[in-house]
């Protein structure tokens, strides 16, 4: 949680590649106002190998 509102780490966020079809934060803010950080874009095969480095599952 940031100051004053929730923030998402970006070195963290894997858009929930390898969970679920898409981002859990999306699907679940009751005012839709969460929007993919044009300046930490990445492509769905980038996103997976940080969703495998983060759960130890990488190969």
């Amino acid at each position: 949680m940031g100051e004053e509102i929730y923030e998402i780490e970006p070195l963290l966020c894997t858009e929930c590649k390898g969970h679920y079809d898409k981002p859990t934060c999306i699907s679940v803010c009751p005012i839709d106002c969460i929007a993919i950080d044009p300046d930490n874009k990445e492509s769905d095969d980038e996103l997976l190998v940080k969703y495998q480095i983060i759960t130890g599952k990488a190969v």
